[in-house]
């Protein structure tokens, strides 16, 4: 249901959404529905995924341009390439998706207050690791969790979530693992939703919404 004052559909029951290119200008596109599996990865096989806080009700979003990385694009620094074949962190998949994605919504980041990994994100997201669509990679320094990342596996597309780190360079080492695992897999991209300058600096950019939805659909 659309409303004709700001333009924004509510969702009811109905388990779908608009096309994402009726989202305004912000990248605002739909809001209410529900966390359930289903309607998580309709959202995200459409360009879509949810941002809100812990009091709002839920925002569903498809920003344009939208910020990617092609895993063959990613950039390692000289020191990163050291840091990567040396033995300061060991990495593993999968292995604590739970904690990855608490210390992901305790860090503290600049320029916001709170977390959008709210405990009904954390449910969400948890039953679709139980399911295998949710994935974490960890970074590890002397046994200690120090870094890591945990997103939407889509076969072709990673939608990263969030990534953490403790250690300097730790959320970098898993970033940069991913994308290598994934080029190996050839996958199309990491989907990294916003411009940061961070995720710039390791190689990621801004393409248009169009485009993205064709990587998306698998069609390019």
């Amino acid at each position: 249901m659309k409303n004709k004052d700001t333009d924004i559909y509510f969702l009811t029951d109905l388990l779908e959404f608009p096309p994402a290119d009726n989202a305004n200008a912000e990248g605002l596109l739909a809001v209410g529905g529900d966390l359930s599996p289903e309607r998580l990865l309709l959202a995200y096989r459409s360009g879509i995924f949810p941002w809100f806080n812990k009091d709002s009700l839920i925002l569903w979003w498809s920003p344009d341009p939208r910020m990617v990385l092609f895993p063959q694009k990613i950039k390692i620094s000289k020191s990163m390439r050291q840091i990567m074949s040396g033995t300061r962190f060991t990495l593993t998949r999968n292995r604590c998706f739970k904690e990855v994605m608490e210390a992901c919504a305790e860090i503290t980041r600049k320029g916001q207050e709170g977390t959008w990994i709210t405990n009904s994100m954390k449910e969400a997201y948890l039953r679709l690791h139980e399911l295998g669509f949710a994935r974490s990679y960890e970074v590890w320094e002397d046994k200690e969790l120090v870094g890591g990342l945990y997103g939407i596996d889509l076969g072709h597309v990673f939608c990263g979530e969030s990534m953490f780190s403790k250690a300097t360079n730790a959320s970098k080492f898993a970033f940069i693992q991913l994308a290598r695992d994934l080029e190996e897999k050839n996958y199309k991209l990491i989907d990294c939703q916003l411009y940061t300058k961070h995720l710039e600096s390791l190689g990621a950019e801004e393409i248009p919404r169009k485009e993205f939805l064709k990587l998306l659909q698998n069609s390019i």
